[in-house]
């Protein structure tokens, strides 16, 4: 363990003034608050404090938030009160050691009404002062680091919520440098096969093509000494977990994956900053479409750099980023700069931007009366980063999230332009409304008066700004129509259980999860706010977990009428537990297609033929096929294993087709009957983590649209 020598050594390096009596009275009482209590591991309980106070020190924070680092648990596990905190070391560190403790306290994962309105106070209180949140941070990345020691239950529940609230929110705040590693600690936890595959092929690679980082990095040092431009060039692979989610999002396997390793080139001036981006444009090819010059258009959080993708040697895609060392400063510690010293002075950087800012539009926007879970949500959302940049038809600029859409620019623009958006125009082409943005477009928003926001754009929108507005639309026009939607679920949903969806019955659930009336319930049952295993639970907390007899498959889709046949598309093959919605064929039923299923663009201007549906809750029989396009090594015994996998997943492959075969590799049609979505995500990831499977992916075809599925 650090003792407090070592401690204050390491704070005199960056801050020679700092108040050294003050840090060994907080750890002589940090250690003595915390005698004879100890972690999970064995090792005394103060081992972690002082971890967290290092960490921050690292950041080179201020006496306070380290002192406070040293305390955060004394309030919540020891005899420490309060106002024995306040006597003995002031308001300021007594404040942020009860801020941490009332942090710790919450429970962030647990989709109760009362955690979702925990999280909004939490947001609240600590827009106030952000040190608090940043020694939670550090807490947390220190538990995440010893984690191995809890129970595998608790290790799966601690990097769940790592993984959905604080690493983004280190993300949120700059700290990239901490959310890359809390992802990846989480990624251990979560998914240790996929991340040990992705080790496994770096090594392979390295094995196989040498130290491609020294090579580039090398490369580039030349070419900019050529230039005459003074810089540190510094190159990396890139960790598990961003990899894995490049795979995710592309649909792309290991190999097809180019762009895993990155590079940083750090100069003295902006000016700078272009002159290295035209020289290595000059010696290495650009690839379109990858350039982001977040120099002229900062983040939100104050993040400045300019990114570039090129082709580098044997072609390999690399990602440059070029920045100053101010911008480098900011770009490392995020929100911490705000507390930074050097040489015993608080540092000043003209680039770092106060996160509480933020918090406070996030906070200011949302309506006092919203619903919780809504607010839950919409915080979630607004941590994401990777921003895009969009142009007005007038040439101002809107920033969303990466992955956002027309109807989110909409809303970005006005609440009542996006309800009355009918259409959008990107680059002045008409484009569907479940496009997705990229930087630079100049997008122009069609409206039409006594248009309302329609159900289906729930899932397109991805901005909490734009989901909430919507959501608030439909509940005022459309709320007869979710009570009659919602009943039915209802019915449904206690009939799974053999019980009766009688009024009281529904008045008792409605009280239960704290809803003012049985309305409001169905309603919020029929928009999806509200499932119906929740309603029964609220009543029934032991049949809660009984999911009945396998569902009927004629009775599979909720929603239609009792006369109403339906086929699934051909086209997008929808499985249940994917958002799904009907389009009606006058003589043949209903077609059902996922949400973002390309077909639907035809429809688009025929509204009056869309249905809102739901798949029935429940276990569905293993009948719904989803085609895999894959591409396998031409090796001995590889298709037996591909088939053995699929059938460890407890599927059945019902057709395989052959598209492609060179002499090297196979590409392949897969038919697999499945469940649900946790199925289809069961089997193709066993398939990814298949060394031989160059690539899998869902296999969808929008020329089928005119054909359907059983």
């Amino acid at each position: 363990m650090t003792n407090a020598d070592s401690l204050i050594s390491l704070v005199r390096a960056y801050n020679p003034k700092t108040n050294q009596a003050l840090l060994r009275d907080a750890f002589a009482f940090g250690a003595d608050m915390h005698e004879g209590q100890f972690r999970h591991s064995g090792e005394p309980y103060f081992t972690h404090p002082v971890a967290v106070a290092h960490i921050l020190a690292l950041q080179q924070m201020d006496d306070a938030t380290l002192v406070t680092a040293l305390l955060h648990d004394t309030i919540e596990d020891t005899k420490a009160s309060f106002a024995v905190v306040e006597t003995r070391f002031g308001r300021e560190i007594a404040e942020l050691v009860d801020g941490v403790t009332k942090l710790t306290n919450l429970q962030l994962t647990s989709t109760q009404t009362k955690q979702a309105e925990n999280f909004r106070k939490l947001f609240m209180a600590t827009s106030r002062d952000l040190r608090v949140t940043l020694v939670k941070l550090a807490d947390r990345l220190h538990n995440m680091r010893t984690i191995k020691s809890m129970r595998p239950e608790k290790q799966a529940q601690k990097a769940r919520e790592t993984m959905e609230i604080f690493a983004p929110l280190a993300g949120r705040m700059g700290m990239q440098w901490m959310r890359e590693e809390l992802e990846d600690l989480s990624f251990r936890v979560l998914n240790p096969e996929a991340r040990n595959s992705i080790i496994r092929r770096f090594i392979t690679l390295q094995r196989e093509t040498g130290d491609v980082v020294q090579r580039i990095t090398a490369d580039m040092r030349v070419e900019l000494e050529k230039s005459n431009i003074l810089a540190d060039v510094a190159g990396r692979a890139k960790k598990p977990y961003s990899i894995w989610r490049k795979m995710q999002e592309k649909d792309q396997g290991f190999s097809r994956l180019s762009d895993i390793y990155g590079f940083r080139v750090i100069v003295a001036t902006e000016a700078d900053c272009y002159r290295v981006l035209g020289t290595i444009h000059q010696r290495w090819r650009a690839v379109p479409g990858r350039f982001k010059d977040y120099i002229s258009q900062p983040k939100s959080n104050g993040y400045r750099s300019i990114h570039t993708t090129v082709s580098g040697r044997d072609g390999k895609r690399v990602e440059v980023q070029i920045r100053t060392r101010e911008m480098h400063e900011v770009a490392e510690t995020g929100v911490a700069a705000h507390w930074s010293y050097k040489n015993g002075e608080r540092v000043e950087n003209r680039f770092a931007v106060d996160p509480v800012r933020w918090i406070a539009s996030l906070t200011d926007r949302l309506d006092d009366d919203q619903n919780h879970e809504e607010f839950l949500e919409a915080v979630k959302l607004e941590m994401y980063q990777d921003q895009v940049f969009c142009f007005t038809p007038k040439g101002e600029v809107i920033k969303l999230p990466r992955g956002a859409t027309p109807i989110d620019f909409a809303y970005a623009i006005h609440t009542r332009i996006g309800s009355a958006c009918v259409g959008a125009k990107v680059d002045g082409l008409r484009v569907p409304l479940w496009t997705r943005l990229k930087n630079g477009q100049s997008v122009e928003i069609i409206t039409a008066e006594g248009q309302t926001p329609q159900a289906t754009w729930i899932d397109i929108a991805v901005t909490g700004r734009a989901k909430t507005a919507i959501r608030r639309s439909l509940r005022e026009e459309d709320r007869e129509r979710y009570v009659r939607l919602g009943r039915e679920l209802a019915r449904v949903a206690f009939e799974n259980v053999r019980k009766k969806s009688t009024e009281k019955a529904l008045r008792t659930a409605a009280k239960a999860l704290a809803i003012d009336s049985v309305d409001e319930l169905l309603a919020r049952l029929g928009s999806a706010e509200v499932t119906g295993r929740d309603v029964v639970r609220a009543i029934y907390p032991e049949l809660a977990h009984v999911t009945g007899d396998e569902v009927d498959q004629g009775r599979a889709v909720v929603g239609l009428s009792a006369d109403q046949v339906h086929k699934r598309g051909a086209c997008c093959q929808p499985v249940p537990g994917e958002r799904i919605l009907g389009i009606t064929f006058r003589g043949q039923g209903v077609t059902i297609h996922a949400i973002d299923c390309a077909a639907l663009v035809d429809y688009e201007e025929q509204p009056e033929r869309w249905i809102d549906l739901n798949w029935q809750e429940g276990t569905h029989a293993a009948v719904n096929t989803v085609t895999f396009d894959a591409t396998i090594t031409n090796d001995t015994g590889v298709l037996g294993r591909i088939c053995t996998l699929i059938g460890e997943q407890n599927a059945n492959i019902s057709d395989l087709k052959f598209i492609d075969r060179k002499p090297d590799y196979f590409r392949l049609l897969i038919d697999v009957d499945l469940r649900d979505a946790e199925h289809l995500h069961r089997v193709m990831t066993a398939l990814e983590a298949e060394s031989n499977v160059s690539s899998i992916v869902r296999h969808r075809d929008p020329g089928l649209a005119g054909t359907m599925r059983g």
